[in-house]
Order: C-alpha cells, then sequence, then structure tokens
C-alpha cells in the first residue's frame, strides 16, 4: 500500500488549483483574483487602502510589497471603484459587474465542492482553521 501523501502536498495543490481555475474562470470577466476579492470586500462597506490589504492579506506577496491599490488602479479606471476622502467605495457599474461574476464563482465554488455534504465542507474549513491557529495565526 503506498504512503499517504502529506496535507502539505495536499493544501499545495489544491490551493494552486483553487488560484489556476478562478484566474482562468475570472479573467474571462475582465477580472483578477484579487479584484474579485477586493470587490466583495467593498461591497459591505467603503474601507481605506489598509483595511483592504488587511482583508486580503493571506492573497498579497510580501516578498514583492505587493498593495491591494495595484489591484484597485484598473477597478478605479473602469468605473467600477471610486476613491473618495482616502475610502474606496464601489460603485453602482461595479455591483452589477460583482453580481454578474457571482454566478460564475457559485459554479465554480459547486465544481469544486461536487461529492461533499456540507458538513465535510464545514469541517474542512474547522479543521484548516485550528492547524492555523495551531501554527500561530489570529484574526
Amino acid at each position: 500500500m503506498p504512503t499517504p501523501r502529506p496535507i502539505g502536498f495536499w493544501l499545495k495543490l489544491v490551493d494552486r488549483m483553487i488560484d489556476e481555475q478562478f484566474a482562468s474562470t475570472l479573467d474571462e470577466h475582465g477580472v483578477t483574483r484579487r479584484q474579485w476579492q477586493l470587490l466583495n470586500v467593498l461591497q459591505q462597506e467603503p474601507a481605506t487602502e489598509e483595511q483592504l490589504d488587511a482583508a486580503v492579506a493571506p492573497f498579497l506577496s510580501e516578498e514583492q510589497d505587493e498593495t491591494s491599490a495595484e489591484h484597485l488602479a484598473e477597478l478605479v479606471d473602469s468605473g467600477w471603484v471610486q476613491l473618495a476622502a482616502s475610502r474606496y467605495e464601489l460603485l453602482e457599474r461595479g455591483r452589477t459587474a460583482l453580481e454578474r461574476l457571482s454566478g460564475v464563482v457559485a459554479a465554480q465554488r459547486t465544481l469544486i465542492t461536487d461529492g461533499l455534504t456540507q458538513e465535510q465542507y464545514d469541517d474542512t474549513l474547522a479543521v484548516l482553521e485550528r492547524m492555523a491557529r495551531n501554527l500561530g495565526w489570529r484574526d
């Protein structure tokens, strides 16, 4: 019987594959995954660059000093987001785009979780959160 692969293998593989799938899917609609994430944060309420950086921190490259501003610039240029008084705000055009994209992303998530019960999915999230906290992650 072959030795099971360690959790690190599966985490990196699934993470990479999710990134690739979402990048491909969202690219077809003219946005990046980071832009999608930022639009979702801004859907809740306007936010400063620092707040947005914190919200998407796990996805920004520390090595490249990446910030959310790089991803927001195109959204501002497209009229989906505006910057006013140091806060980014989702505009109606951005809300419409986000609503359209939400269906595309929902279909992608359904594909990813095919064959899993809601309980299995919830258990997986709880286990991964516990592991992250065991390793020192704090929110």
